[in-house]
């Protein structure tokens, strides 16, 4: 639990269930509990294998960061091959329990599991790493959608696009604890490769994106009052979150990290189903 960081699947899962429940509630496909778990069993899996892959690759990094060198495989309380082993058996049980969903999520398993497991390469590579790291859970409401449906629908499309954008530009803030860190061991992030200043910006305008997404599916299907609360309540903590952090007082970048981001989604799931149970019974 430690060397995966459970408690951080509250960023994605919460938009997972809106993606399941948005397929429920907009096509004919009857709810089934059997797709539920199944859908739960992918989305906790995929994690899993995404974060130990990472502290896999990264343990040499993380023993030479303050910061990090507490995390398990730099601290002894986990070897390498554990954590490898780990992500194999995770990797195994995400692609059998796809098996058992629809064929178009068995044939896209490989694509999720990729997208997923390479953003652990992408600080060695490019400043995009934080995109990429967006697109692997951005990819929870699409993925959704597609265990109820087998198909693709542009309405969890922008859900996902809104988890990119967003959780993008919250792990650049993340990043700005480790700007010179990264910078003085050839690492790439935008803090690093920008500086604080602009990499505020960027982030910035990556959570306007994200609000905007997040408004666009009023467009496409009926949404009632707690919708727009919800979306009003998500706008309210980007915003913030952006208040409480700057590069003179880095020390609340944690609580923007956890606490925020993760209240954002969660609430704004609660809002979401709450406003398709107002029109719709599941069970």
């Amino acid at each position: 639990m430690s060397l995966v960081l459970f408690a951080h699947s509250v960023f994605a899962l919460p938009f997972a269930f809106i993606g399941f429940f948005l397929a429920v509630s907009t096509t004919d496909v009857e709810f089934r509990w059997s797709l539920l778990v199944l859908m739960l069993v992918c989305m906790v899996t995929a994690r899993n294998a995404a974060m130990a892959f990472n502290r896999y690759l990264d343990r040499d990094i993380d023993a030479l960061n303050p910061r990090t060198a507490v995390r398990d495989i730099p601290a002894g309380r986990v070897t390498p091959q554990q954590a490898l082993r780990f992500t194999i058996v995770n990797c195994l049980i995400f692609v059998v329990a796809t098996y058992f969903i629809n064929p178009l999520c068995m044939a896209l398993s490989p694509v999720a599991l990729f997208v997923v497991l390479f953003y652990s390469y992408m600080k060695r590579i490019s400043p995009l790493c934080h995109l990429v790291l967006g697109l692997g859970l951005g990819l929870a409401p699409v993925g959704a959608y597609m265990v109820v449906t087998g198909q693709f629908h542009i309405v969890p499309i922008l859900y996902g696009l809104a988890v990119l954008t967003w959780v993008s530009g919250f792990d650049i803030i993340y990043a700005l604890q480790d700007e010179e860190f990264d910078r003085a061991h050839g690492l790439n992030s935008i803090p690093a490769n920008f500086g604080g200043a602009k990499a505020l910006r960027i982030s910035e305008i990556l959570h306007v994106l994200s609000f905007i997404l997040i408004v666009l599916p009023i467009f496409y299907i009926e949404v009632g009052l707690l919708y727009y609360l919800g979306v009003l309540f998500y706008g309210g903590l980007l915003v913030y979150q952006h208040r409480i952090v700057s590069l003179k007082d880095l020390s609340r970048v944690d609580k923007t990290f956890m606490t925020t981001n993760g209240v954002a989604s969660v609430v704004f799931a609660i809002f979401y189903l709450l406003d398709l149970a107002s029109g719709h019974w599941f069970f």
